[in-house]
């Protein structure tokens, strides 16, 4: 076991190895033993890759699935960044890859004039997919673009006065749900305005903002990056201020590439923006992770009761993918 493993009951690194994954394999390989392997390329060319690429369209983007395509491009939008993750966070693909290049060209197409990516809530701001869609292009190699500068700029001005951020739209607060449904399903003029900067900040949101800062480089040990940390941490494991991912079993449920905010994509921006691991409160998540550790040496899809998880062959290729994502983030911390 490597240094960092003997805090564990178990070697992750084997099952990882065993899997038979090529991918895995090689990020097992350059990212936790630190070997040297081969170029990126070869992982680029694996077939799980080249079907994601074949899917792609000329304008850069991916086509929504047939029952959503009536409601809208803001659903091109989505797609995109849910195929951009598997891309870029999952086989670590860059602007030097024709298809990155290209999604990280439409992404930003759809950059408004204030500065935020708009679509996914049609017209209305979304700060959290806003975010973590700047991630996706900070990791891509887009980091220095003046777009992105921008996109960041437009974050900071999103912030509650408690230094987070919210989830849904910071703009219709205090609308009903029917309302809320309404105006994110269609295009309106411009965005709503019912600021209300003094309701305190979402976990849920604030942590998909904070993969933005945490990839940036100008903006990862920034003074609002570790104050917004310090707010996210402060909620791992418990509940959320919002009703909206609510229950504190939000936190356990996982996936990578990362989506909604959860335990193991919070203790990675934490761990990037420069929150120590003796801090309290990341002791304490990371101590999670080690009493939840399978007799396998893997961690589960998700541990939540509130959440269904089947056991199928997509599953079992998922709990490769977040036990890789956990030895990361242990790495980063006890290494």
């Amino acid at each position: 076991m490597s240094a960092w493993t003997s805090h564990l009951g178990r070697d992750p690194l084997a099952p990882l190895l065993a899997s038979e994954n090529a991918a895995i394999a090689y990020f097992v390989e350059r990212d936790l033993l630190d070997h040297e392997v081969g170029p990126l390329a070869t992982v680029w060319e694996l077939p799980e890759v080249k079907k994601i690429v074949r899917k792609q369209q000329t304008d850069g983007s991916w086509k929504a699935a047939a029952s959503k395509a009536n409601r809208g491009w803001k659903h091109q939008l989505t797609e995109t960044w849910r195929q951009l993750r598997f891309l870029v966070d999952q086989y670590a693909m860059d602007r030097s890859h024709p298809a990155a290049a290209k999604a990280c060209a439409f992404v930003l197409s759809c950059q408004s004039a204030e500065g935020d990516i708009r679509g996914i809530l049609a017209n209305q701001y979304a700060p959290y997919y806003t975010g973590a869609l700047l991630a996706l292009l900070c990791k891509a190699g887009f980091a220095g673009d003046p777009r992105v500068a921008k996109g960041m700029r437009w974050l900071l001005a999103m912030r509650q006065d408690d230094g987070g951020w919210v989830i849904g739209s910071p703009g219709m607060m205090g609308y009903a749900w029917r309302d809320v449904c309404a105006l994110t399903s269609r295009w309106t003029v411009r965005p709503e305005q019912a600021f209300d900067r003094t309701k305190p900040f979402s976990a849920a949101g604030t942590g998909m903002v904070l993969r933005a800062f945490a990839h940036h480089p100008d903006h990862r040990h920034s003074p609002a990056a570790g104050r917004a940390a310090a707010l996210l941490k402060s909620k791992m494991l418990r509940e959320d201020n919002w009703s909206w991912y609510q229950h504190p079993d939000n936190w356990v449920r996982f996936q990578f590439p990362y989506w909604w905010n959860h335990l193991v994509s919070a203790l990675d921006v934490c761990s990037l923006i420069g929150i120590p691991y003796d801090d309290v409160d990341i002791a304490r998540a990371l101590q999670w992770l080690v009493d939840h550790q399978l007799a396998s040496g893997l961690w589960r899809e998700s541990y939540s009761k509130i959440h269904k998880c089947s056991a199928n062959r997509r599953s079992r290729e998922a709990q490769l993918w977040i036990s890789l994502s956990i030895c990361r983030v242990l790495k980063r911390y006890w290494e």
